[in-house]
């Protein structure tokens, strides 16, 4: 499945149905009056938040979503039916931002089965029943229905994660999260393997959580040098950040140093996130390598750096320990739903 995260849509209500004009035509009834029924209301756009999807894919293909009209009036004073609401459905942790210079925010769905109604249908037109009066007795006049409300909506997909993974291209990010889930990020001796954002699920001792890995972040990438800092998004609702450095480089300091300044310059309040800082890659590294390693992140500001090889699984059980102590016991998630999510569709 491709990964999209953002994308612009077209949504438009349903309008009313007209409302009808019609006189009873009936045997023995002399004078048998209007009874024209007013029309339906139009159907509602309802955005609902959906479980089991973690892109926004789907809505490359299909851009334009339209509810369906209420159903006219008729005689003998009934009512059209009205138009049925349009549920759009959208993964867990999409934001819906309008479509001016800010995009501002209009909501943010972050819980199963949340539901945003945004457009309402237009009511009906009122039949001419409706129009009756002691001095217009026959009244031919009716309305048509008011039309939908229409507008263009940006939707950008925020992952929901308990752990964020970060750190410059190279630095063992795909070989760890491929290491301790079922993940199967690609892997190579070249930076910027890892173009989207990934996640996997870490089952550790009884405890579950959500780990996820964007693509690394390099000096300007504030700027939109590398990749740029757009996948940052995604680890803003994580709770903790394991930022890896890679022990082999040649000055790791320097490196976690490039990492957090480009996060302190992006926001979100990555800054505020509990971190734990690793050198990886450990196996490729002698001891006194290593030493020099850590000596070079405590002077940058990181004293209490681990170690781990994702490689090898040196450190990996101390890393998930830690990281299920700093969740604490409000990480433990439910059992997953037995619905299978394979049939999901926009509409």
């Amino acid at each position: 499945m491709h990964f999209l995260d953002q994308a612009k849509i077209f949504i438009r209500s349903g309008a009313g149905g007209p409302g009808a004009v019609s006189f009873r035509r009936e045997k023995y009834i002399e004078f048998g009056g209007p009874d024209g029924g007013d029309g339906g209301k139009g159907g509602d756009i309802v955005f609902e938040a959906v479980p089991g999807l973690n892109t926004l894919i789907d809505f490359r293909y299909t851009q334009h979503f339209r509810a369906p009209r209420g159903k006219g009036g008729s005689g003998s004073n009934r009512t059209g039916a009205a138009g049925k609401n349009l549920v759009i459905k959208v993964p867990i942790g999409t934001q819906i931002l309008a479509d001016d210079e800010e995009r501002s925010l209009i909501a943010d769905l972050t819980v199963e089965g949340q539901q945003l109604p945004l457009l309402e249908g237009g009511m009906g037109g009122r039949g001419n029943a409706s129009y009756k009066t002691s001095t217009n007795r026959a009244p031919r006049q009716h309305q048509t229905g008011i039309p939908g409300e229409e507008m263009w909506v940006w939707l950008r997909l925020k992952l929901l994660a308990d752990v964020g993974l970060v750190g410059l291209p190279n630095s063992g990010k795909s070989t760890f999260l491929n290491t301790v889930t079922n993940a199967t990020a690609k892997v190579g001796a070249y930076p910027f393997t890892t173009l989207r954002p990934q996640l996997g699920v870490v089952r550790h001792k009884g405890r579950e959580f959500v780990l996820a890995d964007i693509p690394g972040l390099i000096e300007g990438a504030a700027e939109g040098a590398g990749v740029g800092d757009r996948f940052l998004g995604h680890i803003e609702r994580t709770r903790i950040l394991l930022h890896l450095v890679d022990s082999a480089g040649e000055n790791p300091g320097a490196a976690w140093r490039t990492v957090r300044e480009e996060m302190d310059r992006y926001g979100g309040g990555l800054d505020d996130k509990t971190e734990l800082v690793a050198l990886s890659r450990c196996d490729i590294v002698d001891s006194r390598q290593l030493k020099k390693a850590k000596q070079s992140l405590a002077k940058a500001g990181a004293p209490d750096a681990l170690t781990l090889s994702a490689a090898t699984g040196d450190g990996v059980e101390a890393i998930l320990d830690r990281i299920v102590e700093r969740l604490g016991p409000e990480a433990e998630v439910a059992e997953p739903d037995d619905e299978p999510g394979s049939d999901w569709s926009p509409l």
